[in-house]
C-alpha cells in the first residue's frame, strides 16, 4: 500500500513527520508533498502536485484553505481513501469525495497505525 502524505515537512516535531517514521516503520511505501523540498527519514517530499500512481490512502496535515488548491489533484489520484487528521476537517472535501466514491476518515493516522487499524 502506498500513502501520500500532504504538508510533509522535515521537522521531526510535527504530526506530519512523525506519520512518515511510522508509516516506513511499518513497511508502507510513502511518497510526500510538502511546503519546502527535504528528506523525512528516505522520503523525498516534493513540492510539485506530482501524479503519483498506485495510492491507496493520502492523509492530510494541511488546513480545509489550503486542501482547496488540492482538490482536483487528489480526486486524479484515485486514492481508496483520504484521511483527515485532527485540525484537518473539512466537509467541503467530504462532499467532493463522496461524489467520486473515494472513502474518507477523519482519524489520526499516527492512532491508527500504533492501533493496526491502517
Amino acid at each position: 500500500m502506498k500513502t501520500l502524505v500532504i504538508g510533509a515537512t522535515t521537522n521531526k516535531e510535527r504530526y506530519a513527520y512523525k506519520a512518515i517514521h511510522s508509516l516506513v516503520g511499518k513497511s508502507h511505501q510513502v511518497v510526500a508533498i510538502g511546503a519546502k523540498k527535504g528528506m523525512a527519514l528516505d522520503v523525498v517530499i516534493e513540492t510539485e502536485k506530482i501524479p503519483f500512481k498506485g495510492i491507496d490512502t493520502v492523509t492530510l496535515y494541511i488546513n480545509p484553505q489550503i486542501q482547496r488548491e488540492y482538490y482536483d489533484y487528489i480526486i486524479s489520484l484515485e486514492p481508496r481513501r483520504v484521511v483527515f487528521n485532527p485540525g484537518t476537517e473539512n466537509p467541503e472535501l467530504y462532499t467532493l469525495l463522496d461524489e467520486n466514491n473515494i472513502e474518507y476518515e477523519v482519524a489520526c493516522t499516527l492512532v491508527l497505525l500504533a492501533t493496526n487499524q491502517y
